[in-house]
């Protein structure tokens, strides 16, 4: 991988850059000027029925599986989609449900991935409410059509609720999930890097690929620990329709860890990878 060169000509002569990828500037911090934009509200209403479906999908797939592996149901130990099922339809509607919205709202899903974005100053303030109000609703509805459909399963099955699993502690499950944001989240800022589709142009990658391949792995891991939340929507939605004390006892931490999480990550993604930090300083110096 070449090094970024800016070269400037002999005066007189035009300026040559070798620089073959552009950073966009900072969104600003309010920008109240899209919300008189079709095309924002347009971006919620997408990131709404995105989280529906991505709930009524994933919830019915754990609940079935825990159908089919009850005993008192005639359900067999390996019956089911089993966990790496799980997985799977967590990852493959994360994979679906971005490359569907990802023109439209950027495919979030999630308001951590949205609270990374806003602190790397890819969102403004406006926009990362309004979608984490969106995401929240749309996990609400979809989980409300599950226990629509099959209430007698929903309730029976525990709702998909997100809680700790016996023999682990709250740190621990803390630390899963902050872990496992982190990895979703570094992995869409490498993702949608735009100086690593410029130097990697020649290996296509799409990005709701990996994004969904991060997801399916953090399942793979933490789903024994928590359930695997790393989504503060999937765990609300789940927790208030099913609204037993077991879903809020530690409700905080599929909160608190998803949130620091992707703070880390957008920190360690723009300030250590891409050196923001610095570039603003070499700026500031310069123009003095």
């Amino acid at each position: 991988m070449t090094k970024d060169v800016e070269t400037v000509a002999e005066p007189n002569q035009p300026e040559f850059s070798a620089k073959d990828y552009h950073d966009p500037p900072p969104t600003p911090l309010i920008d109240m000027e899209e919300l008189t934009k079709w095309s924002f509200y347009r971006a919620c209403i997408a990131e709404f029925v995105a989280t529906l479906l991505f709930l009524y999908i994933t919830v019915l797939t754990v609940i079935g599986y825990k159908s089919q592996t009850d005993p008192a149901a005639g359900g067999e130990d390996c019956g089911g989609v089993g966990i790496l099922g799980i997985a799977w339809a967590f990852g493959g509607m994360i994979f679906i449900l971005v490359y569907c919205t990802a023109g439209i709202s950027g495919g979030h899903i999630n308001p951590a991935v949205t609270f990374g974005l806003f602190i790397a100053r890819k969102v403004s303030l406006p926009r990362a409410i309004l979608y984490m109000i969106s995401q929240c609703l749309g996990a609400i509805c979809g989980v409300g059509l599950v226990k629509a459909f099959q209430k007698s399963y929903y309730v029976r099955y525990g709702g998909g609720v997100n809680v700790m699993s016996a023999g682990y502690n709250k740190g621990t499950g803390l630390g899963a999930e902050i872990i496992g944001t982190f990895v979703l989240v570094y992995t869409v800022f490498a993702a949608t890097d735009p100086k690593r589709n410029a130097r990697d142009s020649h290996v296509p990658v799409l990005a709701p690929l990996p994004i969904g391949f991060a997801v399916f792995m953090v399942h793979l891991a933490t789903i024994p620990i928590t359930g695997t939340g790393i989504n503060p929507a999937r765990s609300f939605g789940a927790a208030v329709i099913y609204n037993q004390e077991k879903s809020w006892n530690e409700h905080w931490i599929f909160w608190v860890g998803p949130f620091i999480g992707a703070a880390v990550a957008a920190f360690y993604h723009q300030y250590i990878l891409r050196a923001a930090a610095i570039k603003a300083l070499g700026s500031f110096r310069s123009n003095a």
